[in-house]
């Protein structure tokens, strides 16, 4: 039987800072991801978790290692080749959502599907529409960003990382600016990502409670994965 590469790989990453006094961000990390994993990455602040992500989202370059997406590496690729890799495989996802304030909702959902120019402009439209409306926001598609809730700027931003149906959604803090009903609501979404649409998702996290309903919980220390578990998570979890 044939097995499937991981969707993302670190082997041996290392990520360190020049300066006068080198800093390492991520040392020696070995990691796999597959598909339809639902993964939290917590550890106190300095303990390398958005360096990781960053990395796994080629983002950034290891010092030393190989990041690999579906069995390929990507340190060697021509950087037009990771931006093709960035924009079909990854979709991401950001504590301040990084809307552009002058497009409206539907024309922000829309960028990464113009930056991968694959599809014609009526249906990037259709596509945009059907995403926004799957997350409850189909009547504020033309709205500006500033007119929306805090919740409802990060599910756009989800419904962005999702334009080019990538199979794994990185995420930094998407729940850190949010009160505890926002936060709620974006959890239950990027859960359904993975529970309904077979997705994977990563989420950079400081929240304890948030990182014990995923499925697996990779721990960072000083730039170390501390530990990385497993959960045995059955029926609907609620707070």
């Amino acid at each position: 039987m044939i097995v499937a590469p991981p969707l993302i790989e670190a082997r041996n990453v290392t990520r360190i800072l020049p300066g006068v006094v080198p800093t390492t961000l991520v040392h020696d990390i070995d990691l796999a991801i597959g598909a339809n994993e639902f993964v939290a990455i917590t550890g106190p602040s300095g303990s390398g978790k958005s360096s990781l992500l960053y990395l796994l989202g080629l983002l950034d370059l290891p010092t030393s290692g190989e990041v690999l997406m579906r069995g390929e590496a990507t340190t060697s690729m021509p950087e037009e080749d990771r931006a093709h890799a960035r924009l079909t495989m990854l979709g991401f996802v950001f504590q301040f959502h990084f809307l552009l304030p002058e497009f409206t909702v539907l024309e922000n959902v829309m960028l990464p599907m113009r930056a991968l120019g694959q599809l014609s402009k009526a249906d990037m439209r259709a596509r945009g529409g059907d995403l926004l409306g799957s997350l409850g926001l189909g009547d504020h598609m033309n709205k500006r960003p500033d007119q929306l809730s805090g919740g409802q700027r990060q599910r756009v931003a989800v419904a962005r990382a999702l334009a080019n149906e990538p199979p794994v959604i990185l995420a930094d803090e998407p729940t850190g600016s949010l009160d505890s009903k926002a936060s709620e609501q974006v959890f239950e979404v990027l859960r359904d990502l993975v529970r309904v649409q077979g997705k994977t998702v990563v989420a950079v996290t400081h929240d304890l409670g948030m990182a014990e309903r995923m499925d697996r919980h990779i721990e960072l220390l000083d730039g170390r994965v501390r530990a990385d578990e497993m959960h045995e998570l059955t029926g609907s979890v609620t707070l």
